[in-house]
């Protein structure tokens, strides 16, 4: 019988399923550890080097080196030195950000097809997808909406993604609401029929400069739907970059639920880490679909992100 756990990890890796033991406490067993008084506190153990962050513009920075002029330490006193610790914050690095796109079950043999998600503009589809999750008026609304002013592509040339798996178009699918945007086919399909494929900004990032040619304008942020009127788009890398680090500053609000990030014309279904499902049943159906793919991802059983925010709130 399989050791994995109901989120679909292996043997003792899910720390919900299979909680560490907490450790035993010998009374009475003294350690050599007291004569630090005399020296100070013992250094952290967490003091290894911060890893090195991504962004959207352009290649990833080197953290800057302070000098600061300190009075000489002899041998003994040196393990009271602090270590020096990145003044970077978790929204500066772009590339540890999640992004998330919500399709039907029923369309993932065509994304395996083709090897990729495209942009409903794009000239290589050989298939719509079986089920539409975008209303007709919406489709229209992103193929007119420029993402760049006059004469640039438009949102619809993009693949989208979410930046939460509580944004506000898939929370209106969960509360069954009567959200515009949404097709009716989609409306009429229960929750546990929808899959979250998810990626993150650096391995989107990694992959492009792996690649032979660099298409302008690849990644775009919209700090709202993107076929909204208000919404305003980070299109250059500089502007995408500061917008993504402003919505990630506050993960808490509501800015983030409602924005995109837009990928120009295809994503690599290959660079998809992770596939959110309801529940088992769904799991298996997923992994069968994967079963002849030199690409699988990991298909995990994650109810929260298949259960509305306002349900989840309500006391």
């Amino acid at each position: 019988m399989s050791d994995e756990c109901i989120h679909g990890l292996e043997g003792g890796l899910c720390a919900s399923c299979f909680p560490k033991a907490a450790p035993e406490i010998v009374p009475g067993v003294a350690t050599r550890a007291s004569r630090s008084k005399s020296t100070g506190r013992a250094p952290s153990l967490r003091s290894s080097p911060s890893p090195r962050t991504v962004t959207l513009g352009g290649p990833n920075p080197t953290l800057s080196a302070k000098t600061a002029t300190a009075k000489p330490a002899t041998a003994k006193a040196a393990s009271t030195v602090k270590p020096v610790r990145s003044t970077k914050s978790s929204h500066d690095n772009v590339g540890e950000q999640r992004i998330y796109h919500v399709t039907h079950i029923r369309n993932l043999a065509g994304i395996l097809n083709s090897g990729r998600l495209l942009a409903d503009a794009s000239d290589a589809w050989t298939a719509r997808p079986v089920v539409d999750l975008s209303s007709a008026p919406q489709r229209a609304a992103r193929r007119t909406a420029l993402v760049a002013g006059d004469d640039s592509a438009s949102v619809a040339c993009y693949v989208p993604f979410f930046l939460s798996p509580n944004a506000r178009l898939w929370d209106s699918l969960l509360t069954e609401s009567n959200d515009p945007r949404l097709s009716p086919e989609a409306h009429r399909s229960p929750t546990y029929d929808f899959v979250i494929l998810v990626s993150t900004v650096k391995k989107l990032l990694d992959a492009q400069a792996g690649a032979e040619k660099t298409v302008a304008a690849s990644v775009a942020v919209a700090n709202g739907d993107a076929a909204g009127a208000l919404t305003r788009f980070g299109s250059a890398p500089e502007t995408a970059d500061r917008m993504l680090r402003s919505l990630r500053a506050d993960q808490e609000s509501q800015k983030i639920r409602e924005a995109e990030l837009l990928v120009t014309e295809s994503f690599p279904f290959e660079l998809v880490t992770l596939v959110g499902v309801a529940n088992d049943k769904v799991r298996d159906a997923v992994r069968s679909i994967f079963a002849a793919e030199a690409h699988k991802p990991k298909v995990v059983v994650y109810p929260p992100w298949f259960h509305a925010v306002e349900e989840t709130a309500a006391p």
